[in-house]
């Protein structure tokens, strides 16, 4: 880079809140950090900086300053000023390559409400009244201690709300001190790697499946090594084969993500034979367990543990609503001590105002009624929803038949690529997710996964098909 030119930094906002001396700080780091300007390169002195940029010089001695006091640059005297010849060994460090491959684009989780927009439930019947009645009545009640630093496992009453309710609806016989609150999947997912596992520890997970649980296993330097799934759930054999020492498996057992199978009962046990034997460990993602329409919900896999091997993962997300940024983990009884230690570590706890709200919801029958409701409506509006899509879209797409869960799946027809209906559909204002999107060097079949639980009737269905039918 020639001293005096600057054609390889981006130009200054004047609009921007950060002082000049800052942008032009951070422009000169970025620019060394990428490889754009190499060690020993020169750079523009001060003065003609200055001229270039029509700026104070004491705004430009500022900057270089700042630069030269964290060895970026070096004055030279008459030589110029230059990129210091001492930063060649760390540049490796700035092209390192990412840790997962290909990185996913978490577009599950768009800050809108669009027509089949996955993760969100019925967000239009939510009783609102209760929880604001509620919520008015825990901040009246409010005293100073409950203004200090929340208790970091949780609220004890939701604790105890939530052992209580999975004692009657998944199965599972814990002690409020089992349960740990956190502020959402991947807090649990980390909350176990930190108290459970080690750097370069084989973990399984499920493919295809829920993307984030691979990027955070790459993130935490774990080993991932991608299961296949069928019709009865993760294929255990499978696992065997590729990695039998592996510590760790990641699992949604009631309705696999995102293919919404159950896993089989002689795949739970073969799984939780290996866990016993390798003495490993079986994450149990539960995130939407409670909505089966074929049948009750099956019990969680947890209540068939007899050894302590499995953690078991749910979350208020999909029952509740999103923002609320509330799950849960319940451990083993053996490993309290240790998750104790971790969380307190790592985590600062979840709001109090918010766990006092939600024990009340729980405490007061409120949530057992909301998830029947829900559970009615779902299977009302599931069945709405393939009834208007099949009606414009038969010929195109095949709807697989799903004991449970929140979206439907759209086997396309032909040649097709998911990938491209899904681009083509977010710039019509509609969501679907590529299920080749969640499959890790697989071959599959491409299909669309489409949210029901906020389409309201088969006619609302049939309009919101019209408008794909063009895009196919």
């Amino acid at each position: 880079m020639a001293a005096g030119t600057l054609a390889h930094l981006s130009p200054l906002d004047p609009k921007s809140p950060e002082p000049y001396y800052r942008q032009i700080y951070g422009r000169f780091r970025n620019a060394i950090a990428s490889g754009t300007l190499n060690p020993g390169d020169r750079i523009p002195s001060a003065r003609a900086l200055t001229q270039e940029l029509g700026l104070a010089r004491g705004t430009i001695d500022a900057a270089y300053g700042l630069l030269a006091a964290e060895g970026y640059i070096q004055a030279r005297g008459q030589a110029g000023t230059m990129v210091s010849p001492s930063l060649r060994p760390r540049m490796p460090v700035a092209r390192e390559q990412p840790v997962a491959a290909t990185p996913y684009t978490p577009s599950f989780r768009p800050d809108s409400i669009l027509p089949f927009q996955m993760g969100l439930p019925a967000l239009d019947v939510f009783p609102r009244k209760i929880w604001a009645r509620l919520g008015a009545r825990a901040a009246r009640a409010m005293q100073p201690i409950d203004m200090t630093h929340p208790a970091v496992p949780g609220l004890p009453a939701l604790r105890a709300g939530i052992a209580a309710y999975l004692h009657v609806s998944r199965g599972i016989d814990c002690a409020p001190s089992q349960v740990f609150l956190t502020s959402g999947y991947r807090h649990t997912l980390e909350l176990v790697a930190q108290a459970l596992l080690k750097p370069a520890d084989r973990v399984w997970f499920e493919n295809p499946g829920y993307p984030p649980t691979r990027e955070l296993l790459a993130a935490m330097r774990l080993a991932g090594v991608a299961v296949p799934v069928d019709a009865e759930g993760l294929v255990v054999a499978e696992g065997l084969r590729l990695a039998p020492k592996a510590r760790a498996a990641v699992v949604t057992p009631a309705h696999q993500s995102p293919l919404c199978v159950s896993l089989s009962l002689p795949r739970r046990l073969a799984l939780l034979d290996w866990a016993r034997r390798n003495q490993s460990w079986i994450v149990e993602d539960d995130y939407d367990g409670e909505y089966r329409y074929a049948s009750r919900p099956l019990p969680a896999l947890k209540s068939l543990d007899r050894d302590g091997r499995v953690i078991y993962a749910g979350t208020f997300s999909k029952v509740l609503f999103p923002s609320l940024r509330l799950a849960y983990l319940v451990v083993p009884e053996a490993q309290v001590e240790r998750f104790e230690r971790t969380q307190a570590m790592f985590a600062g706890g979840s709001p109090q105002l918010t766990q006092a709200i939600v024990a009340d919801f729980i405490a007061e029958g409120h949530f057992a009624r909301h998830i029947q409701r829900m559970r009615r409506l779902y299977a009302e509006r599931r069945d709405a929803t393939r009834i208007g899509l099949e009606r414009v879209l038969g010929a195109k797409v095949r709807i697989d038949e799903q004991p449970g869960g929140m979206h439907l799946i759209l086997r396309l027809q032909g040649r097709r690529s998911d990938r491209r209906l899904v681009a083509r559909m977010r710039e019509e204002g509609l969501f679907a997710e590529a299920l080749s999107d969640w499959a890790v060097d697989r071959d599959i079949a491409p299909a669309l996964m489409v949210a029901f639980t906020n389409i309201d009737s088969t006619a609302t269905a049939e309009r919101l098909a019209r408008r794909i039918l063009p895009l196919m």
